[in-house]
């Protein structure tokens, strides 16, 4: 198959769409702390419990106009400038979001599939953005983060594996650097909506609403081949395949390896004593080189998730503009699309991106505290995030490769959960009182990709391996040329 087939391009220009606007949501909390601080305080620089937010916008009176306009935009100002206090905890309402949809994210979509999933969580995702320019209200604003936060992290469980169960294994690297991609350019064009949305109301209508005009277009995205194979949807695989003989060719393509792996299993089944339980699985769980791996994958995701989201969410703090930061933000990620065509093992290209970026935010962090040109600090601080993001992307691949088939599932959500915990911690850490990032919080972006970096000098080289089945297998050598001996 030289060309996608019409329903693989029905599946990825529609989650392109989708993973263009997801940072809209995702990032709103730095322009929400920048319209408020603007809208709500006179001055060019506003401070917003901790956090210094840059602004060169006109007063609220001079945008608004005409004197009746003024009068009743400045009854609605008042109202929500009262409960400013409350925006800070915003960013945290978010991760606690990423993190329940961590949780559940998985096992809501192995139950029902990861079609409806999604498009239940784009309809959601959408109506959040609406929901706090017609009601602000506090309570109402944090509840509707945290559900958002819950929305975009099933929309990220859902479109990966959708996109990579429908790809030729030969290129599944691929759709995983094509949708960050998209999300970088999301990041990109966020900032400029924030730019011309001057209130708080503006500001929510013009993130959502371009996403609400979207959502009858997702509903042709086709489901899982692999998933309707599972629970024997075939009338569903039969419509697919009568569609073109594209589509056919690329079903069954698609399912050639899923067709095969159920009849191993159902063979080995007959011949094989009857399966573990899961205290046996857990037991797998308590094996040095089980655990070994587990602390060490644990660890690397909570530390790139604490430093990839703590520059994400404080780009405002460097001292530059924050709506021309977040564009250079989303534009340092978009060479993530080239990440495929790099060569490296998985543990010399882990340790490679660690150590770049841990170097990079202590360079960003030394020229701030000498007073240098924010701009070249913030570049060191964009540089990490992307070699860190790079991680992240690689970190992914690694961490199914290191575990066993038996507690494969276990181990992976594991290592998502500690990711998920450095997310919301990175919201938590105290910022300086003129908004800066503190001293402790870049000394821990920056030490801790480089702890990992020797940390990942424990693990094994899996690139051109199989997939190991049981412990024994973790000790088989690998194939790679750039491997060496395994813990």
């Amino acid at each position: 198959m030289t060309a996608m087939s019409p329903l693989q391009l029905s599946v990825f220009w529609r989650l392109s769409l989708i993973f263009f606007f997801n940072p809209f949501l995702f990032f709103l909390d730095i322009f929400t702390a920048a319209v408020v601080a603007n809208n709500c305080h006179h001055g060019n620089v506003q401070t917003l419990h901790g956090r210094t937010v840059a602004g060169n916008q006109s007063e609220l009176k001079t945008l608004l106009g005409n004197e009746s306009d003024w009068t009743a935009a400045s009854v609605a100002q008042d109202s929500l400038c009262s409960w400013t206090q409350w925006l800070s905890y915003g960013q945290t309402a978010f991760m606690v979001g990423l993190l329940l949809g961590t949780l559940m994210g998985g096992a809501l979509s192995d139950r029902y599939g990861k079609r409806p999933v999604l498009l239940v969580s784009v309809c959601v995702h959408a109506v959040c953005g609406v929901v706090p320019a017609i009601l602000p209200q506090p309570l109402l604003f944090l509840a509707v983060r945290c559900l958002t936060g819950v929305c975009c992290c099933c929309i990220n469980i859902c479109s990966f594996s959708l996109a990579v169960e429908w790809t030729a294994p030969s290129v599944r690297l691929w759709p995983p650097a094509f949708l960050g991609f998209c999300f970088s350019l999301g990041t990109m064009v966020g900032p400029l909506l924030a730019w011309l949305s001057p209130t708080w109301t503006q500001l929510h209508l013009f993130v959502a609403l371009p996403q609400l005009v979207c959502l009858p277009l997702y509903h042709s995205i086709p489901e899982s081949p692999s998933w309707l194979v599972l629970m024997r949807r075939t009338d569903v695989l039969d419509c697919y395949r009568s569609k073109s003989v594209a589509d056919k060719e690329c079903v069954d393509l698609l399912l050639a390896s899923t067709w095969l792996m159920q009849q191993k299993a159902a063979e080995a089944a007959k011949d094989q004593p009857p399966r573990r339980n899961a205290c046996c699985d857990l037991i797998l769980l308590r094996h040095p080189t089980v655990l070994l791996r587990l602390g060490i994958m644990s660890y690397l995701g909570a530390a790139s998730a604490l430093t990839y989201f703590g520059i994400c969410m404080n780009i405002g703090s460097f001292g530059v503009n924050v709506y021309s930061a977040q564009l250079f933000s989303g534009l340092s990620e978009t060479p993530c699309l080239l990440i495929p065509l790099v060569r490296l093992g998985r543990r010399p290209a882990s340790m490679l991106t660690l150590f770049l970026s841990g170097t990079a935010c202590l360079l960003s962090l030394m020229l701030s505290r000498y007073q240098c040109d924010a701009k070249l600090v913030m570049s060191f601080a964009l540089i990490g995030k992307f070699c860190i993001l790079a991680t992240i992307f690689i970190l992914a691949l690694y961490g199914i490769e290191l575990f066993p088939t038996v507690v494969r599932q276990r181990c992976v959500s594991l290592v998502n959960l500690c990711f998920r915990v450095g997310c919301l911690v990175s919201t938590l850490l105290p910022s300086n009182p003129n908004g800066a990032i503190s001293l402790a919080a870049m000394l821990l972006y920056s030490s801790g990709p480089i702890i990992g970096c020797g940390l990942c000098l424990l693990l094994p080289e899996t690139s051109g391996s199989p997939l190991p089945d049981s412990v024994e297998d973790c000790h088989r050598p690998s194939k790679h040329p750039l491997a060496v001996c395994t813990p």
